[in-house]
Protein backbone atom coordinates (compact mmCIF):
# COMPACT_ATOMS: atom_id res chain seq x y z
CA UNK A 1 0.00 0.00 0.00
CA UNK A 2 1.20 3.49 -0.83
CA UNK A 3 0.91 4.78 2.74
CA UNK A 4 3.24 2.04 4.08
CA UNK A 5 5.87 3.25 1.59
CA UNK A 6 5.09 6.77 2.69
CA UNK A 7 5.71 5.96 6.35
CA UNK A 8 9.00 4.28 5.45
CA UNK A 9 10.15 7.34 3.49
CA UNK A 10 8.94 9.62 6.27
CA UNK A 11 11.04 7.73 8.81
CA UNK A 12 14.14 7.92 6.62
CA UNK A 13 13.55 11.61 5.99
CA UNK A 14 13.20 12.39 9.71
CA UNK A 15 16.44 10.53 10.51
CA UNK A 16 18.30 12.43 7.81
CA UNK A 17 16.89 15.75 8.96
CA UNK A 18 18.06 15.03 12.52
CA UNK A 19 21.57 14.66 11.07
CA UNK A 20 21.15 17.92 9.12
CA UNK A 21 21.23 16.24 5.71
CA UNK A 22 17.94 17.77 4.52
CA UNK A 23 18.99 18.10 0.88
CA UNK A 24 19.75 14.38 0.65
CA UNK A 25 16.46 13.64 2.36
CA UNK A 26 14.49 15.44 -0.34
CA UNK A 27 16.36 13.47 -3.00
CA UNK A 28 15.17 10.13 -1.58
CA UNK A 29 14.64 7.57 -4.31
CA UNK A 30 11.02 7.56 -5.43
CA UNK A 31 10.04 10.36 -3.03
CA UNK A 32 8.33 12.51 -5.67
CA UNK A 33 6.60 9.52 -7.21
CA UNK A 34 4.67 9.07 -3.98
CA UNK A 35 2.96 12.43 -4.46
CA UNK A 36 1.68 12.63 -8.07
CA UNK A 37 -1.53 14.40 -6.91
CA UNK A 38 -0.60 15.14 -3.31
CA UNK A 39 -1.02 18.45 -1.59
CA UNK A 40 -0.20 17.42 1.96
CA UNK A 41 0.46 14.38 4.12
CA UNK A 42 0.46 13.73 7.84
CA UNK A 43 0.83 10.84 10.28
CA UNK A 44 -0.71 10.89 13.73
CA UNK A 45 -0.97 8.61 16.73
CA UNK A 46 -4.02 10.27 18.24
CA UNK A 47 -5.88 9.15 21.34
CA UNK A 48 -8.70 8.01 19.05
CA UNK A 49 -7.36 6.24 15.97
CA UNK A 50 -3.76 5.72 14.89
CA UNK A 51 -3.98 6.98 11.33
CA UNK A 52 -2.28 8.29 8.26
CA UNK A 53 -4.03 10.92 6.16
CA UNK A 54 -3.21 12.09 2.69
CA UNK A 55 -4.72 15.09 0.89
CA UNK A 56 -5.45 14.71 -2.84
CA UNK A 57 -6.89 17.12 -5.39
CA UNK A 58 -10.48 15.90 -4.97
CA UNK A 59 -10.52 13.73 -1.85
CA UNK A 60 -8.96 12.93 1.50
CA UNK A 61 -7.37 9.54 2.10
CA UNK A 62 -7.35 8.14 5.63
CA UNK A 63 -5.46 5.00 6.68
CA UNK A 64 -5.63 3.23 10.05
CA UNK A 65 -3.13 1.02 11.84
CA UNK A 66 -3.85 -1.20 14.87
CA UNK A 67 -2.44 0.20 18.11
CA UNK A 68 -2.86 -0.84 21.74
CA UNK A 69 -5.41 -3.50 20.73
CA UNK A 70 -8.28 -1.03 20.36
CA UNK A 71 -11.35 -2.84 19.03
CA UNK A 72 -12.11 -0.16 16.46
CA UNK A 73 -8.56 -0.21 15.09
CA UNK A 74 -8.47 -4.01 14.92
CA UNK A 75 -11.73 -4.03 12.99
CA UNK A 76 -10.50 -1.52 10.43
CA UNK A 77 -6.82 -2.42 10.54
CA UNK A 78 -4.83 -1.39 7.47
CA UNK A 79 -7.95 -0.05 5.78
CA UNK A 80 -7.60 2.91 3.44
CA UNK A 81 -10.68 5.14 3.43
CA UNK A 82 -11.43 7.84 0.88
CA UNK A 83 -13.66 10.86 1.46
CA UNK A 84 -14.74 13.15 -1.36
CA UNK A 85 -14.56 16.81 -0.40
CA UNK A 86 -18.19 17.38 -1.42
CA UNK A 87 -19.15 14.53 0.95
CA UNK A 88 -17.09 16.08 3.74
CA UNK A 89 -18.77 19.46 3.27
CA UNK A 90 -22.26 17.93 2.95
CA UNK A 91 -21.96 15.93 6.19
CA UNK A 92 -20.82 18.84 8.33
CA UNK A 93 -22.39 18.64 11.80
CA UNK A 94 -22.03 22.29 12.74
CA UNK A 95 -25.07 24.12 14.13
CA UNK A 96 -25.70 25.93 10.83
CA UNK A 97 -25.54 22.72 8.77
CA UNK A 98 -27.21 20.13 11.01
CA UNK A 99 -30.03 20.28 13.53
CA UNK A 100 -28.87 18.10 16.41
CA UNK A 101 -32.30 18.23 18.07
CA UNK A 102 -34.21 16.81 15.10
CA UNK A 103 -31.21 14.90 13.69
CA UNK A 104 -31.86 16.43 10.27
CA UNK A 105 -29.64 18.19 7.74
CA UNK A 106 -30.08 21.96 7.48
CA UNK A 107 -27.50 22.49 4.76
CA UNK A 108 -28.83 22.79 1.19
CA UNK A 109 -26.75 20.11 -0.52
CA UNK A 110 -27.46 21.61 -3.95
CA UNK A 111 -25.65 24.79 -2.85
CA UNK A 112 -22.32 23.02 -2.31
CA UNK A 113 -19.75 23.64 -5.05
CA UNK A 114 -19.06 20.26 -6.69
CA UNK A 115 -15.43 21.30 -7.11
CA UNK A 116 -15.01 22.41 -3.51
CA UNK A 117 -11.64 21.91 -1.77
CA UNK A 118 -10.66 22.80 1.79
CA UNK A 119 -8.28 25.71 2.27
CA UNK A 120 -6.66 23.98 5.22
CA UNK A 121 -6.86 20.67 7.08
CA UNK A 122 -5.73 20.47 10.68
CA UNK A 123 -5.60 17.60 13.17
CA UNK A 124 -6.08 18.23 16.88
CA UNK A 125 -5.78 15.01 18.89
CA UNK A 126 -8.76 12.97 17.63
CA UNK A 127 -10.47 15.63 15.51
CA UNK A 128 -9.93 16.74 11.92
CA UNK A 129 -10.75 20.36 11.11
CA UNK A 130 -11.54 21.47 7.54
CA UNK A 131 -11.61 25.16 6.70
CA UNK A 132 -13.52 25.81 3.46
CA UNK A 133 -13.01 28.67 0.97
CA UNK A 134 -15.87 30.71 2.52
CA UNK A 135 -14.29 30.41 5.99
CA UNK A 136 -16.75 27.82 7.30
CA UNK A 137 -15.11 25.21 9.55
CA UNK A 138 -16.16 21.55 9.65
CA UNK A 139 -14.91 19.23 12.37
CA UNK A 140 -14.95 15.43 12.35
CA UNK A 141 -14.07 12.97 15.07
CA UNK A 142 -11.77 10.33 13.56
CA UNK A 143 -13.82 7.48 15.00
CA UNK A 144 -16.92 8.88 13.28
CA UNK A 145 -15.15 9.14 9.94
CA UNK A 146 -13.82 5.60 10.16
CA UNK A 147 -17.21 4.10 11.04
CA UNK A 148 -19.08 6.09 8.40
CA UNK A 149 -16.66 5.60 5.53
CA UNK A 150 -17.70 3.42 2.60
CA UNK A 151 -14.77 1.13 3.33
CA UNK A 152 -15.86 0.89 6.98
CA UNK A 153 -19.45 0.11 6.06
CA UNK A 154 -18.29 -2.68 3.77
CA UNK A 155 -17.06 -4.44 6.91
CA UNK A 156 -20.21 -3.75 8.94
CA UNK A 157 -23.17 -6.13 9.28
CA UNK A 158 -26.50 -4.32 9.05
CA UNK A 159 -28.43 -7.04 10.87
CA UNK A 160 -26.62 -9.67 12.98
CA UNK A 161 -28.18 -13.10 12.48
CA UNK A 162 -27.74 -16.71 13.50
CA UNK A 163 -28.23 -18.95 10.47
CA UNK A 164 -29.72 -22.35 11.20
CA UNK A 165 -30.84 -25.73 10.00
CA UNK A 166 -33.19 -27.92 12.04
CA UNK A 167 -30.48 -29.31 14.35
CA UNK A 168 -28.82 -25.96 14.96
CA UNK A 169 -32.14 -24.38 15.89
CA UNK A 170 -33.16 -27.25 18.17
CA UNK A 171 -29.75 -27.27 19.86
CA UNK A 172 -30.11 -23.54 20.62
CA UNK A 173 -33.09 -24.41 22.87
CA UNK A 174 -34.60 -20.95 22.61
CA UNK A 175 -37.31 -20.46 25.23
CA UNK A 176 -40.72 -19.18 24.21
CA UNK A 177 -42.04 -16.00 25.79
CA UNK A 178 -45.16 -16.09 27.94
CA UNK A 179 -48.18 -14.07 26.79
CA UNK A 180 -48.43 -12.00 29.98
CA UNK A 181 -44.70 -11.25 30.14
CA UNK A 182 -44.78 -10.28 26.46
CA UNK A 183 -47.61 -7.82 26.97
CA UNK A 184 -46.73 -6.38 30.36
CA UNK A 185 -42.92 -6.18 30.58
CA UNK A 186 -40.17 -4.65 28.49
CA UNK A 187 -37.95 -7.60 29.41
CA UNK A 188 -40.39 -10.09 27.89
CA UNK A 189 -40.81 -8.05 24.71
CA UNK A 190 -37.06 -7.48 24.38
CA UNK A 191 -36.30 -11.19 24.86
CA UNK A 192 -38.84 -12.07 22.19
CA UNK A 193 -37.50 -9.51 19.69
CA UNK A 194 -33.89 -10.55 20.31
CA UNK A 195 -34.73 -14.15 19.40
CA UNK A 196 -36.78 -13.01 16.42
CA UNK A 197 -34.04 -10.76 15.00
CA UNK A 198 -31.36 -13.42 15.37
CA UNK A 199 -33.30 -16.46 14.14
CA UNK A 200 -36.15 -15.05 12.05
CA UNK A 201 -38.83 -16.90 14.03
CA UNK A 202 -40.15 -16.62 17.59
CA UNK A 203 -43.01 -18.03 19.65
CA UNK A 204 -45.36 -16.67 22.30
CA UNK A 205 -47.10 -19.23 24.54
CA UNK A 206 -50.32 -19.26 26.58
CA UNK A 207 -52.18 -16.87 24.31
CA UNK A 208 -55.98 -17.11 24.62
CA UNK A 209 -57.12 -18.76 21.34
CA UNK A 210 -59.12 -15.87 19.95
CA UNK A 211 -58.63 -13.45 17.10
CA UNK A 212 -58.93 -10.51 19.51
CA UNK A 213 -56.07 -11.69 21.73
CA UNK A 214 -53.93 -12.48 18.69
CA UNK A 215 -54.45 -8.93 17.43
CA UNK A 216 -53.58 -7.52 20.85
CA UNK A 217 -50.39 -9.54 20.77
CA UNK A 218 -49.43 -8.32 17.29
CA UNK A 219 -50.08 -4.67 18.13
CA UNK A 220 -47.61 -4.89 21.02
CA UNK A 221 -44.83 -5.21 18.44
CA UNK A 222 -45.97 -3.21 15.44
CA UNK A 223 -48.69 -1.63 13.40
CA UNK A 224 -50.72 -4.24 11.54
CA UNK A 225 -50.31 -4.01 7.78
CA UNK A 226 -53.65 -4.03 6.00
CA UNK A 227 -53.59 -5.86 2.66
CA UNK A 228 -56.03 -7.31 0.14
CA UNK A 229 -56.64 -10.01 2.76
CA UNK A 230 -57.81 -7.44 5.30
CA UNK A 231 -56.25 -6.36 8.54
CA UNK A 232 -56.59 -9.52 10.61
CA UNK A 233 -57.26 -12.59 8.49
CA UNK A 234 -59.21 -15.61 9.62
CA UNK A 235 -59.55 -18.67 7.43
CA UNK A 236 -60.40 -22.33 7.13
CA UNK A 237 -60.11 -24.70 4.19
CA UNK A 238 -63.25 -23.36 2.49
CA UNK A 239 -61.47 -21.94 -0.59
CA UNK A 240 -63.11 -18.59 0.10
CA UNK A 241 -60.11 -16.89 -1.56
CA UNK A 242 -58.29 -17.74 -4.75
CA UNK A 243 -55.26 -19.12 -2.95
CA UNK A 244 -54.00 -22.66 -2.27
CA UNK A 245 -53.60 -21.74 1.40
CA UNK A 246 -57.39 -21.87 1.71
CA UNK A 247 -57.43 -25.64 1.06
CA UNK A 248 -56.36 -28.80 2.92
CA UNK A 249 -53.52 -29.46 0.47
CA UNK A 250 -49.86 -29.53 1.43
CA UNK A 251 -47.96 -26.32 0.74
CA UNK A 252 -44.34 -26.35 -0.32
CA UNK A 253 -41.90 -23.90 1.29
CA UNK A 254 -42.35 -20.32 0.16
CA UNK A 255 -42.40 -16.70 1.26
CA UNK A 256 -45.63 -14.73 1.17
CA UNK A 257 -46.72 -11.73 -0.93
CA UNK A 258 -43.88 -12.00 -3.43
CA UNK A 259 -46.37 -10.29 -5.76
CA UNK A 260 -46.18 -7.09 -3.67
CA UNK A 261 -43.60 -4.52 -4.68
CA UNK A 262 -42.53 -4.68 -1.03
CA UNK A 263 -43.36 -8.13 0.38
CA UNK A 264 -44.88 -8.12 3.87
CA UNK A 265 -42.15 -8.14 6.48
CA UNK A 266 -43.52 -10.27 9.32
CA UNK A 267 -46.26 -12.88 9.40
CA UNK A 268 -48.22 -13.98 12.47
CA UNK A 269 -49.89 -17.41 12.73
CA UNK A 270 -52.24 -18.67 15.44
CA UNK A 271 -54.05 -21.99 15.12
CA UNK A 272 -57.31 -21.46 17.00
CA UNK A 273 -58.74 -24.94 16.46
CA UNK A 274 -57.90 -28.20 14.68
CA UNK A 275 -60.11 -31.25 14.87
CA UNK A 276 -58.18 -33.69 12.70
CA UNK A 277 -54.71 -34.90 11.78
CA UNK A 278 -51.67 -33.48 9.96
CA UNK A 279 -51.20 -29.82 9.26
CA UNK A 280 -47.73 -29.39 10.75
CA UNK A 281 -45.98 -26.14 9.82
CA UNK A 282 -42.70 -26.30 7.90
CA UNK A 283 -40.02 -23.65 8.51
CA UNK A 284 -36.78 -23.25 6.53
CA UNK A 285 -34.11 -20.58 7.03
CA UNK A 286 -33.78 -19.20 3.51
CA UNK A 287 -30.64 -17.28 4.42
CA UNK A 288 -28.95 -20.47 5.62
CA UNK A 289 -29.77 -22.16 2.29
CA UNK A 290 -28.58 -19.12 0.34
CA UNK A 291 -25.32 -19.14 2.31
CA UNK A 292 -24.72 -22.73 1.21
CA UNK A 293 -25.24 -21.67 -2.42
CA UNK A 294 -22.82 -18.77 -1.97
CA UNK A 295 -20.14 -21.09 -0.61
CA UNK A 296 -20.59 -23.85 -3.22
CA UNK A 297 -21.63 -21.91 -6.32
CA UNK A 298 -20.96 -18.17 -5.87
CA UNK A 299 -21.65 -17.41 -9.54
CA UNK A 300 -25.15 -18.86 -9.15
CA UNK A 301 -25.72 -16.81 -6.00
CA UNK A 302 -24.75 -13.71 -7.97
CA UNK A 303 -27.16 -14.61 -10.77
CA UNK A 304 -30.06 -15.08 -8.36
CA UNK A 305 -29.32 -11.67 -6.85
CA UNK A 306 -29.14 -9.90 -10.21
CA UNK A 307 -32.00 -11.25 -12.36
CA UNK A 308 -35.37 -9.54 -11.70
CA UNK A 309 -38.50 -11.69 -11.89
CA UNK A 310 -42.21 -10.98 -11.84
CA UNK A 311 -44.53 -12.57 -9.29
CA UNK A 312 -48.26 -12.33 -9.82
CA UNK A 313 -51.53 -12.87 -7.95
CA UNK A 314 -54.76 -12.99 -9.95
CA UNK A 315 -58.00 -13.49 -8.03
CA UNK A 316 -61.61 -13.57 -9.19
CA UNK A 317 -63.55 -15.31 -6.44
CA UNK A 318 -66.85 -13.94 -5.17
CA UNK A 319 -66.42 -10.25 -4.44
CA UNK A 320 -62.62 -10.46 -4.48
CA UNK A 321 -61.03 -9.18 -7.67
CA UNK A 322 -57.29 -8.54 -7.51
CA UNK A 323 -54.33 -8.48 -9.88
CA UNK A 324 -51.07 -7.87 -8.02
CA UNK A 325 -47.58 -7.84 -9.58
CA UNK A 326 -44.26 -7.57 -7.75
CA UNK A 327 -40.84 -7.41 -9.38
CA UNK A 328 -37.46 -8.28 -7.91
CA UNK A 329 -34.70 -10.89 -7.79
CA UNK A 330 -35.00 -14.00 -5.63
CA UNK A 331 -32.03 -12.92 -3.50
CA UNK A 332 -31.80 -9.26 -2.52
CA UNK A 333 -28.48 -7.96 -1.18
CA UNK A 334 -27.01 -4.67 -0.05
CA UNK A 335 -24.60 -3.75 -2.86
CA UNK A 336 -21.85 -2.33 -0.65
CA UNK A 337 -21.31 -5.34 1.65
CA UNK A 338 -23.17 -8.15 -0.21
CA UNK A 339 -25.31 -8.85 2.87
CA UNK A 340 -28.53 -10.70 2.09
CA UNK A 341 -31.63 -8.94 3.42
CA UNK A 342 -34.58 -10.44 1.50
CA UNK A 343 -35.41 -13.72 -0.20
CA UNK A 344 -38.40 -13.66 -2.57
CA UNK A 345 -39.15 -17.34 -3.23
CA UNK A 346 -42.57 -18.63 -4.26
CA UNK A 347 -42.89 -21.09 -7.11
CA UNK A 348 -46.69 -20.90 -6.92
CA UNK A 349 -46.84 -17.20 -7.69
CA UNK A 350 -43.86 -16.76 -10.00
CA UNK A 351 -45.16 -15.23 -13.23
CA UNK A 352 -44.02 -15.85 -16.80
CA UNK A 353 -40.26 -15.37 -17.03
CA UNK A 354 -39.98 -12.64 -19.63
CA UNK A 355 -37.41 -10.40 -17.98
CA UNK A 356 -34.42 -12.68 -18.65
CA UNK A 357 -32.47 -12.76 -21.95
CA UNK A 358 -32.33 -16.05 -23.84
CA UNK A 359 -28.66 -16.65 -23.10
CA UNK A 360 -29.27 -16.26 -19.34
CA UNK A 361 -32.45 -18.33 -18.96
CA UNK A 362 -30.83 -21.76 -18.73
CA UNK A 363 -28.21 -20.53 -16.26
CA UNK A 364 -30.95 -18.97 -14.14
CA UNK A 365 -32.88 -22.24 -14.06
CA UNK A 366 -29.71 -24.05 -12.98
CA UNK A 367 -29.12 -21.52 -10.20
CA UNK A 368 -32.76 -21.76 -9.11
CA UNK A 369 -32.42 -25.55 -8.98
CA UNK A 370 -29.32 -25.26 -6.79
CA UNK A 371 -31.13 -23.01 -4.30
CA UNK A 372 -34.25 -25.22 -4.35
CA UNK A 373 -32.12 -28.27 -3.61
CA UNK A 374 -30.71 -26.54 -0.53
CA UNK A 375 -34.13 -25.40 0.61
CA UNK A 376 -35.47 -28.95 0.30
CA UNK A 377 -32.73 -30.74 2.18
CA UNK A 378 -34.43 -32.67 5.03
CA UNK A 379 -31.82 -31.48 7.51
CA UNK A 380 -32.89 -27.87 6.81
CA UNK A 381 -36.56 -28.52 7.59
CA UNK A 382 -37.93 -27.53 10.99
CA UNK A 383 -41.41 -28.99 11.57
CA UNK A 384 -43.66 -27.42 14.19
CA UNK A 385 -47.18 -28.35 15.25
CA UNK A 386 -49.17 -25.18 15.88
CA UNK A 387 -51.72 -25.54 18.65
CA UNK A 388 -54.24 -23.17 20.25
CA UNK A 389 -52.36 -20.78 22.53
CA UNK A 390 -49.05 -20.92 20.63
CA UNK A 391 -48.46 -17.97 18.29
CA UNK A 392 -45.70 -18.02 15.69
CA UNK A 393 -44.01 -14.91 14.29
CA UNK A 394 -42.09 -15.39 11.00
CA UNK A 395 -39.64 -13.05 9.27
CA UNK A 396 -41.19 -13.26 5.80
CA UNK A 397 -38.07 -11.69 4.27
CA UNK A 398 -35.95 -14.58 5.50
CA UNK A 399 -37.77 -17.73 6.66
CA UNK A 400 -39.83 -19.82 4.25
CA UNK A 401 -42.90 -21.59 5.54
CA UNK A 402 -45.15 -24.39 4.31
CA UNK A 403 -47.39 -27.08 5.73
CA UNK A 404 -48.29 -30.73 5.36
CA UNK A 405 -51.80 -31.69 4.24
CA UNK A 406 -54.40 -32.15 6.95
CA UNK A 407 -57.79 -33.63 7.68
CA UNK A 408 -60.71 -32.29 9.65
CA UNK A 409 -61.70 -28.78 10.59
CA UNK A 410 -58.90 -26.25 11.06
CA UNK A 411 -59.14 -22.55 11.96
CA UNK A 412 -56.24 -20.13 11.70
CA UNK A 413 -55.99 -16.42 12.25
CA UNK A 414 -53.14 -14.01 11.82
CA UNK A 415 -51.89 -10.88 10.15
CA UNK A 416 -48.95 -9.17 8.52
CA UNK A 417 -46.85 -6.60 10.39
CA UNK A 418 -45.00 -3.63 8.96
CA UNK A 419 -41.30 -4.43 9.04
CA UNK A 420 -40.19 -0.87 9.75
CA UNK A 421 -42.30 -0.71 12.91
CA UNK A 422 -41.00 -4.03 14.25
CA UNK A 423 -37.41 -2.84 13.77
CA UNK A 424 -38.30 0.51 15.30
CA UNK A 425 -39.65 -1.20 18.43
CA UNK A 426 -36.45 -3.27 18.67
CA UNK A 427 -34.17 -0.21 18.38
CA UNK A 428 -36.12 1.68 21.04
CA UNK A 429 -35.44 -1.27 23.36
CA UNK A 430 -31.70 -0.99 22.60
CA UNK A 431 -31.39 -3.91 20.18
CA UNK A 432 -29.28 -3.91 17.02
CA UNK A 433 -31.86 -3.84 14.24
Amino acid sequence: MWYHKLLHQQSRLQNLMKRGDIAHGLRLSGFKSLFPFSLHWCHTASKSVNCTWHQHEDHLELGTKPRALRLLELQYASTVMRFDYVWLRDHCRSASCYNSKTHQRSLDTASVDLCIKPKTIRLDESTLFFTWPDGHVTRYDLDWLVKNSYEGQKQEVIQPRVLWNAKLYQDAQLPSVDFQGFLETKEGLKKFLQNFLLYGIAFVENVPPTQEHTEKLARRVSLIRETIYGRMWYFTSDFSRGDTAYTKLALDRHTDTTYFQEPCGIQVFHCLKHEGTGGRTLLVDGFYAAQQVLQRAPEEFDLLSQVPLKHEYIENVGQCHNHMIGVGPILNIYPWNKELYLIRYNNYDRAVINTVPYDVVRRWYAAHRTLTTELRRPENELWVKLKPGKVLFIDNWRVLHGRESFTGYRQLCGCYLTRDDVLNTARILGLHA
